[in-house]
């Protein structure tokens, strides 16, 4: 439960109808099992003590009295357990059947949610038994010897050590109309919603129906756990295949296999939703409803697993080519909109045969073929100098001439020994300045090139590097359209990598090399063997870990301590804690002193959710202080 995790569970039990001690006992290992496994909030399917499909029986005194002895049971059979459990039940309010949701915890009923919305059409018809409760429903009810609760529509239930879990319920048909009442609950506060549901399985329902969840999990920016009834309903004339779903903010985080009566777990991050909805400045507050508190023991929550190492990437190969499709279409669209509105027919990019420019050639080439445009207008230019290998010489010559581009070398060494020589810098001494020289040299050359081509420089610099500053001032930091500024490193390998699947061969053999280049500035001299010398994540630390450290600063607003956390967990293979320890202070630091670069960079197409544009998401002053941050980093033991 620390750090804004609570572990929920959505879970179908294999009932009988009518069969209440059955049902409760069911129920109460389920319930067992979970709290075993760290779950701290359990939700049942629709009137899971009787079954739903119990028919005309829900109007035998005998079953009622049955289930409201099962509640009492299962309450009682499960208070020494530290979890709070959501079942449905029929149940007699002043003469009336209601379709309701109790909920348990140390013992007790301490309230519950009745059903609103009735379905009464096709194979549904709830309204021949029960009542459908108004929006301002609110009535006492007692369960046992314990006090009475209260029964109402849109009761949030909260917990005061974890100030963002808050949830509510609705059951079933609740959510499938227009105005569900998961929409007051959300802006009442609830970060969870519960549903519990007997919806039956018919063919194309099941896509429909996680769709639907989906959909209303993300517009209410909230987790959404769904349980379902499964096999042991009635199969007289609907069949249930207990479709279970837990959601976060649109993202399925679990889901079970029809027709298994499975209990899935998921871990939902309640703080990130409440920094969502904080950032969403359209997200609306809602007026008060009743609160009820629960109990449980603040504990650190193991995780089921950590995020995904890349958190910019799809995880699924599907999707990432959906997404490189898009990336790279959104990039070439605002690199051809700057062109046409400009008027221009040529384009500068400085290609060294690394990653970066590779990227924005690629952009720069569909850019043109949008616009019907010759290629020749692309003057690709390369600027050998001290640091360049035979490796990436070679490669940005043939990347260029197998696109069908201008192609033009300037060897920089003499004119940036002639500046050493006029500023008084030795070339042996191998500092700052004698690697910014030659990034200004060549960005002087790119921005004169332009001015004699009629045409714009080309930006390559990434996301990555704008965040950790790894850039020179005006040198490599400055062009006039930045296309990759919002692309970071790990998906920029990804999207050149697109790019060779759907290439001749020959221009695949020349992306491939290329994508197994070590990533470096080539700044400093090769080795004895010619190779590169300067690997720019032996100096700054792995992309890898940078871009999820930066990922969930910006996306969710996560503290050190708490990103270090999930690093720590998804990075255990491959890293120390100590090595990720290292690193995130190198991040922080770089971070809060490079914004001044940020602050001047030149306009670039956001593409993502995480840009660092001034004019754009986010907007830092230059002399902000990270010693809070770092602060945190110093006392992680």
């Amino acid at each position: 439960m620390t750090d804004g995790f609570i572990k929920v569970a959505s879970a179908t039990c294999d009932i009988k109808v009518a069969d209440t001690k059955h049902n409760a006992d069911a129920i109460i290992e389920k319930i067992q099992e979970a709290a075993d496994r760290g779950v701290k909030i359990i939700c049942f399917p629709e009137l899971c003590i009787t079954g739903y499909t119990c028919g005309d029986l829900f109007l035998q005194d005998t079953l009622l009295k049955g289930a409201k002895e099962a509640v009492e049971y299962i309450a009682y059979e499960t208070k020494h357990l530290d979890i709070v459990a959501i079942v449905g039940l029929p149940c007699v309010i002043k003469q009336k059947l209601y379709n309701i949701a109790v909920v348990l915890n140390c013992g007790k009923v301490i309230g519950g949610t009745a059903k609103q919305n009735l379905p009464n059409y096709s194979e549904f018809y709830e309204m021949r038994h029960f009542t459908p409760a108004e929006a301002d429903f609110k009535e006492a009810v007692s369960f046992g010897k314990e006090k009475s609760c209260f029964i109402c529509c849109s009761q949030i239930y909260s917990l005061e050590s974890m100030p963002n879990l808050k949830f509510g319920i609705e059951i079933c048909e609740d959510l499938w109309v227009a105005d569900t009442p998961s929409v007051r609950l959300a802006e009442n506060g609830a970060t969870i919603i519960f549903n519990l549901s007997a919806s039956d399985e018919v063919i194309g329902k099941r896509d429909y129906r996680k769709n639907l969840i989906k959909a209303k999990s993300g517009s209410l920016c909230c987790g959404y756990v769904y349980a379902d009834a499964g096999i042991g309903e009635s199969t007289q004339d609907m069949v249930f295949a207990g479709h279970n779903i837990i959601v976060e903010n649109g993202t399925v985080l679990a889901e079970s296999e029809l027709f298994e009566n499975d209990m899935i777990i998921a871990d939902i991050d309640v703080d990130k939703l409440a920094h969502e909805r904080r950032r969403m400045n359209t997200f609306k507050s809602g007026t008060c409803v009743e609160e009820v508190n629960f109990v449980l023991t603040k504990k650190n929550t193991v995780l089921e697993h950590g995020p995904a190492k890349l958190p910019f990437v799809p995880i699924e190969q599907s999707n990432l080519n959906n997404r490189c499709k898009e990336i790279l279409t959104m990039q070439s669209i605002g690199l051809a909109t700057r062109i046409k509105h400009i008027g221009c027919k040529n384009v500068v990019i400085g290609l060294s045969g690394g990653l970066d420019s590779t990227l924005a050639l690629i952009v720069a080439v569909h850019a043109f073929d949008r616009l019907g445009l010759d290629r020749s207008g692309i003057r690709a230019i390369t600027m050998p100098c001290f640091g360049t290998t035979d490796r990436t010489y070679n490669n940005a010559c043939k990347l260029a001439l197998e696109y069908h581009t201008s192609l033009e070398e300037i060897n920089i060494k003499d004119s940036v020994l002639q500046h050493f020589k006029d500023i008084g810098q030795s070339e042996n001494i191998h500092d700052v300045t004698y690697e910014n020289s030659q990034a200004r040299e060549r960005t002087q050359i790119l921005m004169d090139k332009a001015n004699m081509y009629g045409g714009i420089v080309v930006g390559t610099g990434d996301l990555s590097e704008l965040a950790l500053g790894w850039a020179t001032y005006n040198g490599d930091h400055m062009s006039m359209y930045a296309v990759n500024a919002s692309i970071p490193k790990t998906l920029v390998r990804w999207l050149v990598d697109y790019e060779s699947r759907n290439a001749t061969e020959n221009l695949r053999m020349i992306l491939n090399d290329i994508l197994d280049t070590p990533v470096s500035p080539e700044l400093l001299p090769p080795d004895e063997k010619g190779n590169i010398a300067q690997r720019t994540e032996d100096l700054v630390g792995p992309y890898e870990l940078h871009d999820f450290f930066l990922y969930y600063m910006l996306r969710f607003g996560f503290t050190p301590r708490k990103i270090y956390r999930l690093a720590t967990i998804s990075f255990a293979e491959d890293y120390s804690r100590e090595f990720i320890l290292k690193w995130m202070k190198t991040f922080y630091r770089r971070f809060f002193s490079q914004q001044f670069k940020r602050s001047c960079m030149p306009d670039a197409p956001k593409v993502g959710t995480v840009t660092l544009s001034p004019r754009g998401d986010f907007r830092m002053p230059s002399d902000a202080s990270y010693s809070i941050w770092m602060k945190e980093l110093e006392e992680i033991q």
